[in-house]
């Protein structure tokens, strides 16, 4: 049997201002360690802002956000644009605040935020080809933008919860390395950094939501 084919969504590098580093490599090791291949892809947009990851500040300087991403990818991404549902079996999102800063406005304008067409589009076609899709970290609550009525988890964070509910989505508590499945639209969440965690638990989290996320293939 062919090995499942699974599409890796980054938002640049870096957690203050991309993909979470940690979650990204972490979740590309589980699918390679559970006998899944991956084709990373990003928005080949502007990043919102660039921050300084020792002292938090932004910086006077702009970043295109494949271009940043690729960095994690080692040079093997495409852009969002050339994604095609029909190549893969099932999607995947780290997290960091690139999900919601660059993929959504979720960081700034809560549940009012819009989404990065491309990403919308992307998740859309996976779930009318009834193909599961996985997110780690923030990102269920971007998922939760899109597909109304979706049950996720992003841990315990009650501002974030507030905005899933306020969206019409249910959100599920969970703690380390638990995952959350919705059956019925094929959702897999883990919120793996929304909480105080360490790297072997990200390391876990993002292990078991690849898992149920290759179970529903």
């Amino acid at each position: 049997m062919a090995n499942k084919n699974v599409a890796v969504i980054l938002s640049g590098c870096g957690v203050y201002d991309g993909a979470e580093i940690h979650e990204s490599v972490l979740a590309l090791l589980a699918l390679d360690r559970q006998g899944a291949e991956y084709q990373c892809f990003a928005p080949d947009i502007a990043q919102h802002h660039v921050i300084n990851h020792i002292t938090g500040d932004e910086m006077p300087e702009s970043r295109n956000v494949l271009i940043e991403a690729a960095r994690i990818a080692r040079g093997n991404i495409k852009p969002l644009s050339e994604f095609d549902a029909a190549a893969f079996d099932a999607l995947l999102l780290p997290g960091g605040f690139g999900a919601a800063k660059n993929l959504s406005t979720l960081a700034f304008d809560g549940a009012e935020c819009t989404v990065n067409p491309e990403l919308s589009s992307a998740v859309t076609a996976m779930v009318e080809a009834n193909k599961p899709i996985g997110a780690l970290c923030i990102s269920p609550a971007v998922l939760a933008k899109i597909l109304k009525g979706a049950r996720v988890t992003i841990g315990s964070d009650a501002d974030t919860i507030g905005a899933i509910e306020a969206m019409g989505s249910i959100h599920q508590q969970t703690t380390h390395a638990e995952v959350v499945v919705d059956e019925q639209r094929k959702l897999v969440t883990s919120p793996c950094y929304m909480l105080d965690a360490s790297i072997s638990q990200i390391a876990e989290g993002a292990d078991n939501a690849v898992r149920e996320l290759l179970k529903l293939t």
